[in-house]
């Protein structure tokens, strides 16, 4: 694929992980100043399992779109080169 498509992918994958980091960290953050009873951090705990879960098969799409959706055999030659 051509590799403006590939640093785009790139740019997503970070910024994906960037904002789940942040989300991560908003949970810790509850987790001492809410306690674990609060009804906000179980809302925010599981939006951001929700969140992170989705991303991965969304990036995992993504990551197979941006390199031309291969077929099998093109998978197994592109893992046998790296």
């Amino acid at each position: 694929m051509t590799d403006p498509i590939l640093q785009s992918y790139r740019e997503v994958e970070q910024a994906i992980e960037r904002f789940t980091l942040m989300l991560q960290e908003h949970v810790t953050v509850l987790q001492r100043s809410e306690g674990p009873e609060s009804d906000k951090l179980v809302r925010m705990s599981n939006g951001y399992k929700a969140m992170r879960d989705s991303a991965m098969i969304y990036l995992s799409y993504a990551k197979y779109v941006a390199h031309g959706m291969p077929g099998s055999d093109e998978i197994e030659q592109e893992d046998i080169q790296g």
